[in-house]
This record gives C-alpha cells, structure tokens and sequence, in this order.
C-alpha cells in the first residue's frame, strides 16, 4: 500500500474516533442536563415531606397557634373590662373600676381647667397603645368622697392604681417640665418609669390617633398662663 495514502486511511480513522467519542460524551452531557432537574425536584420534595412529618416542628407550630390564641382572649377579655379605651366613670363606679383591673390610670379633673384637658387629650391617645392599663378620669367636683380620702389638693391628679392600691401620682405638670407643651412621649415615659404601662416593641405608633398624627409627636398648644395648676 502507498505510504500516503496509509497514512491519510489512518488519519481518517483516528478523526472518526475522535469526533465518535465526542458525540458519545455530549450525549452522556445532555442525559445528564435533562435527569438532574427531575433528581433535584425528587430531592426536595422528599426533605418537605420529612420537615412536614417532623414532630418538633408540628409542636413549634400548635405551641405558636396556641399562644396567639392566648393572646387574642386576653385582649378580648380586657377590652370587656374597659380597656384600650379612655372613659368617664362616676364616683359609684369608682372602686369597681379601680379594683376589676390590675394596673389603673385614673384622672381626677375639672372641667373649666384648661389643663386638665391637656392631660385628657394625651391619655386619650395612649389609652388604645396600653391595652394592659386601664385609663379612665372622674369629675373631681362629683367625687368628694374620694377627692377626701385621696388627699387631692390640686387638679389635674392622676393617680396610679395596681390592684386597688394607690401607689404613685402626677400632681400638676411637675413632672413634665411644668409646661403645658409636653409631648405624649413624655407623659408615656413618665408612666413606663413608674411601672404602670409597658413599652410599646412595636413601630406602629400612629394607627390610634384621631387625625393620623404620630402620638410621640403630638403637643398641646400652650396656655396664657404657664403655671395654670388649680387647687
């Protein structure tokens, strides 16, 4: 046989092997491609299927249903009690209000008092915030009974109660600076010093307010006179 064209048969064969084993790995690639989608899904599915199946995550899941549950019929049962609300009790209702709850935020007012409507617009928007404090207020004029027994000298009071027992109060604006332009935030963290309500974790802060304004933000316009305290 001519040499050239041994060497040209040969060359041929070895390309043909070549490109023969060529075609037989990019089928084996493109087997492989089209199987791994439906391996993976398999896969997956299966460690669903044993997360759905594991006990300790179906207790972690009822324990969590259980404690909203809890936590819903607490604040239900609160709300019956007159909670998230700012109410107006008359002096018979008086001890029924303040022991029927375990934290109490009673104000004492009069109802010419420019300051006294200062206190009330400020409780009046951290009532809904508190759920766990009851907020209420008495018309001290209609209260003399309790007026007495309380020792109030000078309105507005609000007096802080804890199961029936009075245990602290705010006399005036003393501790608000002694202006009438302090901010809800600051009587709010007045109250949460004195143990009475809790701090708010959340970040919705506006959802109560009447006319959409941020509670933390909110002041009440300055009386003409500064010291407006009347005993």
């Amino acid at each position: 046989m001519d040499p050239d064209a041994f060497r040209s048969t040969f060359s041929g064969l070895a390309f043909g092997n070549v490109m023969a084993a060529a075609a037989r790995d990019y089928q084996k690639e493109m087997l492989a491609q089209e199987n791994a989608p439906a391996s993976s899904a398999t896969n997956q599915e299966v460690d669903l299927d044993e997360l759905m199946d594991d006990p300790e995550l179906e207790k972690l899941h009822a324990d969590r249903i259980a404690a909203l549950k809890k936590e819903a019929e607490k604040r239900q049962a609160l709300k019956r009690q007159g909670h998230g609300e700012y109410r107006e009790i008359s002096e018979g209702e008086f001890l029924g209000e303040v022991t029927g709850s375990e934290q109490v935020v009673c104000h004492f007012y009069h109802r010419e008092f420019y300051r006294c409507k200062i206190v009330d617009k400020h409780l009046k928007a951290l009532a809904p915030r508190h759920l766990e404090t009851k907020f209420i207020k008495m018309d001290a004029e209609n209260a003399p009974f309790f007026v007495s027994k309380l020792a109030i000298k000078t309105l507005p009071c609000v007096i802080l109660f804890r199961n029936g027992v009075a245990i602290d109060r705010l006399v005036g604006f003393q501790d608000l600076g002694g202006k009438d332009d302090f901010t809800t935030a600051a009587l709010e963290n007045i109250l949460i010093k004195k143990g009475i309500i809790k701090e708010q974790k959340d970040s919705e802060e506006d959802d109560n307010d009447d006319d959409g304004d941020n509670s933390k933000c909110r002041t009440v316009r300055s009386s003409e006179t500064q010291d407006s305290d009347s005993d």
